[in-house]
C-alpha cells in the first residue's frame, strides 16, 4: 500500500498493466455484476436533470426502467446509491453498438447534448474507490472479464494508474496524479 494524504492506493495499480480491449470484452463492465456502478453524491441531481436528453440515446426497456425506479438506486447490500440495472444484468445506461456495451450518457456528452461524461466510477474502472471515516481505499478491482485488457495493457506496458488517468484526475486533481507518477517512476526504479 501507498498512502499519499488521506489516499492509501494499493500497489498493484503501479505494478499490474491494464488497457480495455472492448472487442474482446464486449463491455463486459456495463453488463455483469451484481449491482450497478456506485455514484457520488453529487453525481444524483445531474443524472435527474440530464434524463430527459438521454432518453433518444436510451433503449426503450432502459426509459422504462428509468422512469419506474428512478435514475439511480440505492444497492441494498451496502447502502450505497448505484445506477439502475436493466432486469438484473446490465445498467440501464448501457447501449448496444456491433455487440459491444457501451454508455448512452458518455455518447451524448460526446455529442455535446449533456454536460456530464459518465459516472466517475465507470471514468475510473478498473480502479474502485472506498470512502472510510479517515482515508480513502484506491484500489484496482480485478475481475475475470477484464482479462483481455490485461494482456492489452501488457502488450503496450501501461500500468493501471496511468490508462485510469482522466478518471483519477476528474475524482482527485492533478497533484494528485502528479504524485502518483512520481510514486510510479520511484517504485520502477526500486524493482529494476
Amino acid at each position: 500500500m501507498l498512502q499519499t494524504g488521506d489516499k492509501v492506493l494499493a500497489l498493484s495499480l503501479l505494478e499490474e498493466k491494464f488497457v480495455c480491449n472492448l472487442e474482446k470484452c464486449l463491455g463486459a463492465c456495463c453488463v455483469q455484476g451484481d449491482a450497478g456502478a456506485p455514484l457520488l453524491d453529487d453525481e444524483l441531481p445531474l443524472l435527474d436533470s440530464i434524463f430527459p436528453v438521454l432518453k433518444p440515446y436510451l433503449r426503450s426497456e432502459s426509459v422504462a426502467a428509468i422512469e419506474s425506479e428512478g435514475t439511480y438506486v440505492t444497492d441494498e447490500s451496502d447502502g450505497e446509491k448505484v445506477t439502475p440495472l436493466l432486469g438484473g444484468k446490465e445498467c440501464v445506461y448501457a447501449v448496444f453498438d456491433n455487440g459491444i456495451a457501451r454508455c448512452a450518457i458518455e455518447k451524448a456528452w460526446s455529442e455535446g447534448a449533456v454536460p456530464f461524461r459518465k459516472p466517475v466510477s465507470c471514468h475510473l474502472y478498473p480502479v474502485r474507490v472506498k470512502e472510510y471515516e479517515s482515508f480513502t481505499a484506491v484500489n484496482y478491482d480485478r475481475w475475470p472479464v477484464c482479462k483481455p485488457a490485461i494482456v492489452n495493457g501488457e502488450k503496450l506496458g501501461v500500468p493501471v494508474f496511468a490508462f485510469c488517468k482522466e478518471g483519477l484526475l476528474r475524482r482527485f486533481g492533478s497533484d494528485y496524479y502528479r504524485e502518483l507518477e512520481i510514486a510510479a517512476a520511484t517504485f520502477a526504479g526500486g524493482n529494476e
